[in-house]
């Protein structure tokens, strides 16, 4: 692949919207052709399932369906939009990959990690970001960024503190063991730091 894949992520509330178009204009100024995704989603087939894992009622979707179903997306996703980029020569830069799958249907659901590592080599081959920026804040600013919103919230959303406690934990452990390629961020900081520690970390690649 002749581009960059750049991948942000971290639990709900950490600001990951606003960042993301922070990089992109870092990129572009870079002189980067870019494309900014996200997931689950990205092609109008893979936002249809998007919608399903996130609207269908908790206990209308098995845990295992969940997870099949992100990757179906990613499928999709990788097949029509994020590898014909990368192999133009452009930046991707997507919101969430497969180190969420890691993080949430992994630590948060409690399903086998072993499965989901499975299921990423042969949804992916040896595809892996290039750089991933964890954006990782204490639960509790995490909690009140999201009741600040005012927005309805999807299925992740509701779910308890406990929940997103083994997520985080979950998304730690990624960091702990891949640290080249994944780079923890305090999103906890003023917003102007946070952006700082991501510009250096993009300039290293």
């Amino acid at each position: 692949m002749k581009g960059r894949f750049i991948t942000i992520e971290g639990i709900e509330g950490v600001g990951k919207s606003t960042n993301v178009a922070f990089i992109e204009a870092q990129c572009k100024a870079a002189g980067h052709s870019v494309l900014v995704t996200r997931e689950p989603g990205g092609t109008p087939l893979a936002e249809r399932i998007r919608d399903l894992i996130l609207t269908t009622p908790g206990e209308g979707l098995s845990d295992m369906g969940e997870l099949l179903l992100m990757f179906a997306a990613r499928a999709e996703h990788l097949a029509s939009l994020i590898r014909p980029a990368l192999a133009r020569g452009e930046t991707v830069i997507c919101d969430r990959f497969t180190d969420a799958t890691f993080a949430y249907q992994g630590g948060g659901r409690g399903l086998d990690t072993g499965l989901i590592n499975k299921l990423q080599v042969i949804v992916q081959g040896d595809l892996r970001p290039d750089l991933t920026l964890l954006l990782d804040a204490p639960l509790e600013v995490s909690v009140q960024r999201i009741a600040s919103r005012g927005d309805e919230v999807d299925r992740f959303e509701q779910e308890q503190a406990d929940f997103f406690g083994r997520v985080r934990s979950a998304y730690l452990k990624i960091a702990a063991q891949a640290p080249e390629r994944v780079r923890v961020v305090d999103a906890s900081q003023p917003l102007v730091e946070v952006q700082a520690r991501i510009a250096e970390h993009l300039s290293d690649i």
